[in-house]
């Protein structure tokens, strides 16, 4: 039951950790515009190895 009590906590606390930094990151200034090229600079990157490892995946199969 101390398990279940735990992970509850630490739900709780990414929840209100979410929201905080949303507040934090639609603010003034050029915070809006920093965090979009963040989020854009981080899906091109995932999607960059994403793409690598599928294809070292596919040669590890491949009959060459």
């Amino acid at each position: 039951m101390v398990t279940v009590a735990l992970v509850n906590a630490i739900m709780d606390d990414i929840v209100e950790m979410t929201n905080l930094f949303a507040d934090v990151a639609m603010g003034e200034g050029l915070a809006p515009l920093l965090v979009l090229v963040g989020a854009i600079i981080i899906a091109v990157a995932g999607g960059v190895f994403g793409i690598l490892t599928l294809g070292s995946i596919a040669s590890l199969f491949s009959l060459d």
